[in-house]
């Protein structure tokens, strides 16, 4: 026998009470409606796309982020690159943008998108503002950003797509940290987007930057890393961003660093990954943040933290091939939330 417990009457009908919000059931029985909205409920994958394992690929790897395990096959992007490090999604789509060719070493301003909740190729979307590798990505339900990178050259340029429709980017703005927008990490609330890290002229750079997603204009500070480094990793839920891993000269980085996405300030220490590494890259759903990929050399390693905790993350299984600079993107970060 079970009870129906929900969160609001909102008022008599002709029928009896009627009742709003997400119904759950106490019960002793086998059978326990799921709670939530069709779309609330089957999200929770992460895509792993592109990265150079020797050479340039064009495959795309998904988990199940609530599980544990290996990587499984979900398709091929449109075009093999290195470094489309640009990864953004709402809850339906993932979008990925920019890469290198690598042979002959080539920037790309290819932008292409997949269904995550199902399997296959790539589709053409459109096109970034110009060629460039290593370029940040954020997201909420409706935008997508990509910041910086390079081009071949540091641009702190800012684009934005809106997910469902296809197009080309839109001019959004600057990144105000003009000498360390390459090899940045991108991360989002579903108001603020947040780029920590990079490189430029004068070396890593520990500056952390945001932007509000629904607006336009150029970036404004936030605070600082706990260690200058480039080419990490950042997820989020929709309070706490994760930055990971990285290098800080010639120093792979193991560190995890977090903030609070709705305030400013310097990031804290988390934990540490399993093993130092740069040039990987991170999903979540929101509760757990992975990490898959990396230089150490290359590795398939992928590893996972409880967000809304600390500590040192914990193995979650392998990529299906050894690579680094991998996109990740998920259809429940925390700027879906």
């Amino acid at each position: 026998m079970g009870i129906l417990r929900t969160n609001t009457i909102s008022g008599i009908g002709s029928d009896g009470p009627v009742f709003q919000g997400v119904a759950k059931f106490d019960t002793q029985g086998y059978f326990v409606p799921p709670s939530g909205t069709t779309e609330q409920r089957g999200r929770g994958r992460g895509l792993f796309a592109s990265g150079s394992d020797g050479s340039a690929t064009n495959s795309i790897e998904y988990i199940q982020i609530s599980t544990q395990g290996n990587a499984l096959d979900f398709g091929d992007l449109t075009l093999a690159r290195v470094a489309a490090a640009g990864g953004v999604s709402n809850n339906t789509r993932g979008v990925f943008g920019g890469g290198d060719l690598l042979f002959p070493l080539t920037e790309s301003d290819v932008i292409d998108y997949v269904n995550i909740a199902s399997t296959g190729n790539a589709v053409s979307f459109g096109s970034l503002s110009s060629t460039r590798r290593f370029t940040s990505g954020c997201s909420n339900n409706t935008r997508g950003v990509f910041a910086g990178g390079y081009d071949p050259a540091f641009t702190n340029v800012i684009d934005f797509i809106t997910i469902a429709t296809l197009g080309s980017t839109s001019t959004f703005g600057e990144s105000t940290r003009t000498d360390g927008t390459y090899f940045s990490q991108g991360l989002s609330s579903s108001t603020l987007g947040v780029f920590g890290g990079g490189y430029g002229g004068p070396g890593q750079v520990s500056g952390i930057d945001f932007i509000t997603i629904a607006s336009q204009g150029n970036t404004q500070s936030f605070g600082d890393l706990t260690v200058a480094r480039h080419a990490g990793g950042a997820t989020s839920s929709s309070t706490r961003g994760i930055f990971v891993g990285g290098r800080n000269g010639t120093d792979l980085q193991d560190v995890i660093d977090y903030i609070t996405i709705a305030t400013t300030g310097n990031a804290q220490d988390f934990g540490n990954l399993i093993t130092a590494r740069r040039l990987l890259n991170a999903s979540s759903n929101s509760i757990r943040g992975v990490f898959a990929g990396g230089y150490s050399p290359d590795l398939n390693t992928i590893d996972f933290v409880t967000i809304a905790s600390t500590g040192d993350a914990t193995d979650f299984g392998d990529l299906i091939s050894a690579k680094r600079s991998v996109s990740g993107c998920s259809d429940s970060h925390g700027g879906l939330s």
